[in-house]
């Protein structure tokens, strides 16, 4: 099943996102000590450079990471691909979604 897409007016830094990591488990300490990155590209360009790669930040007690926009991130409208690329304590990665990417459309505005 296709998650839904995250939308966000172009030039807009709220709301933020937030990823659900399937790793955690209620009641868990699964995230303690790890990293986050957000990392997003267009949609359709696997070769252009990343738009965002950017720490975020893990709220460990539900298993959510949390990206905060910044004045430039959404400046473009498009249709973009993201992850969530998490380091571990020893050091090994793992990214999120295994499969696929989360969506995010950055729409038109007015002004």
């Amino acid at each position: 099943m296709k998650a839904t897409a995250f939308v966000i007016k172009r030039g807009d830094t709220s709301p933020g996102l937030e990823y659900q990591l399937s790793v955690y488990e209620p009641g868990s300490a699964v995230l303690a000590g790890a990293s986050a990155r957000f990392l997003m590209q267009p949609y359709r360009d696997a070769s252009a450079p990343l738009t965002v790669d950017a720490p975020a930040a893990i709220h460990d007690v539900d298993g959510i990471v949390r990206y905060a926009w910044v004045e430039g991130d959404t400046g473009t409208a498009g249709t973009y691909r993201a992850e969530v690329e998490i380091t571990w304590p020893d050091g090994t990665r793992e990214t999120f979604p295994a499969a696929g990417w989360l969506e995010i459309r950055i729409t038109e505005d007015l002004g």
